[in-house]
């Protein structure tokens, strides 16, 4: 079969690694992809919001199947457009309609959801405009540090931590007047949750599940998880707490009501549900859901799936997902990413990587690249994910390391210590 996978950063390449494993593939198509992708499939220069030429691009290679992998074009309704589309409805997508992705689209309707469906989490209060005495108020009867959050998609950039009440008032007034545009015309102000966080990953067709190997990710720049929010400096998979003890609460309290909970509202769901969980003394809270897979997360939990995914996401588009197998390797994988200097802030484009070809011991997932006739450039802010496989997380992490520091390309920087919290 024919498929075209939407995206251009290392979770796709990521799929498109995994994808390209699988015996039924014949073509894969990714729309834009990046250097990395390119060397796995034909990459076509189209944005993922673009959907006309999307839908023309579906009939002219023949597509079979089509694999979203960032949030943007879901919650801007590809699935609804394919949908509605006589010659594309046939056409299985994989990732959820609209009404799904506002479970990621909006924190304000996921948060409601959660209340609606009895899931543990952080208690809330939604402000606009209309209200900001309320929120001032909820923000006075909690404890510090405070977390608000844009309702809206902000690339995750749109959550603040903040120690100071004065300053969390300041910045939900600088949210509300337009800090992240209209993502942040409604503001979620949650009680922080202390504990260690993870990333659960639910394969559905809507009625069946797969719970995904558990993963870590680390988002701040600095080591000892310091310094500004990135879109995430690493991941580790398995998470040891993350144990049957724990997964059994994390099914019980959450899985199964989150999949019977869109049933009852009647919003159909075939993709991923992301639940972004805190482990709190051993009990799971539920921060956030995203309607899609994490990164770099899937560069990690993608090395550790045996099964053939393109199996998994034929049974998501068919309803039978529960007949299909899912093979998961017991070792540890380990994702390193590298990226631009200056990053998360400014930072150069087009700098030039040397030495990819010397890594042999671990998989380089291409995130910001491009293809040019001057080799591989630099095209964002995070570069590379470099991801290992072994018996040990120390294996896996020493892989990662060595393969990185052969890399080069101008002012390049990762974090030495991902993992540093679960060597315990």
């Amino acid at each position: 079969m024919n498929i075209l996978l939407i995206g251009s950063g290392g979770r796709e390449h990521a799929f498109a690694w995994k994808l390209k494993q699988s015996n039924q593939l014949d073509h894969l198509y990714i729309a834009p992809g990046n250097a990395g992708t390119a060397q796995l499939g034909t990459n076509l220069s189209i944005e993922g919001t673009d959907f006309p030429s999307i839908a023309k691009a579906v009939q002219t290679h023949h597509i079979d199947m089509v694999v979203v992998g960032p949030e943007v074009p879901l919650v801007a309704g590809i699935h609804d457009f394919f949908l509605s589309e006589p010659d594309l409805c046939h056409i299985p997508v994989i990732g959820p309609v609209a009404a799904g992705a506002r479970l990621e689209g909006s924190k304000e309707f996921a948060k409601e959801f959660m209340l609606r469906q009895g899931i543990p989490t952080a208690r809330h209060c939604s402000v606009t405009l209309d209200n900001v005495e309320e929120g001032i108020r909820f923000l006075g009867s909690l404890r510090p540090p405070y977390v608000l959050k844009a309702d809206g998609l902000a690339a995750g950039k749109g959550v603040l931590i903040l120690d100071q009440l004065q300053e969390a008032v300041e910045a939900l007034r600088n949210m509300l007047g337009g800090m992240f545009g209209n993502a942040s015309a409604t503001v979620v102000i949650e009680e922080y949750l202390s504990g260690v966080e993870c990333s659960v990953f639910v394969l559905t067709d809507g009625i069946h599940h797969k719970i995904l190997p558990v993963a870590k990710d680390y988002k701040r720049i600095g080591e000892g998880d310091t310094g500004l929010n990135t879109g995430g400096m690493g991941a580790v998979s398995p998470v040891p707490f993350a144990d049957e003890a724990f997964m059994h609460k994390v099914e019980e309290r959450m899985v199964l009501p989150t999949l019977e909970g869109l049933r009852k509202e009647g919003i159909p769901f075939q993709g991923i549900i992301f639940l972004g969980l805190m482990n709190c003394a051993g009990d799971p809270y539920l921060i956030e859901y995203n309607v899609r897979m994490g990164d770099p997360e899937t560069e990690a939990v993608i090395l550790r799936i045996q099964s053939d995914l393109v199996e998994l996401f034929k049974g998501v588009a068919e309803g039978n997902l529960d007949e299909k197998e899912l093979l998961v390797d017991p070792g540890t994988a380990v994702t390193v990413v590298v990226v631009a200097g200056g990053y998360p802030g400014s930072f150069a484009k087009g700098d030039v990587i040397h030495r990819l070809e010397k890594v042999t011991e671990s998989v380089v997932f291409h995130a910001g690249t491009k293809a040019t006739e001057a080799g591989v450039v630099t095209n964002g802010g995070r570069v590379l994910a470099v991801s290992s496989l072994a018996e040990t997380m120390e294996n896996a992490l020493g892989a990662s390391y060595r393969s990185a520091a052969l890399v080069e390309f101008k002012e390049m920087y990762f974090r030495k210590d991902i993992g540093f919290d679960l060597k315990h």
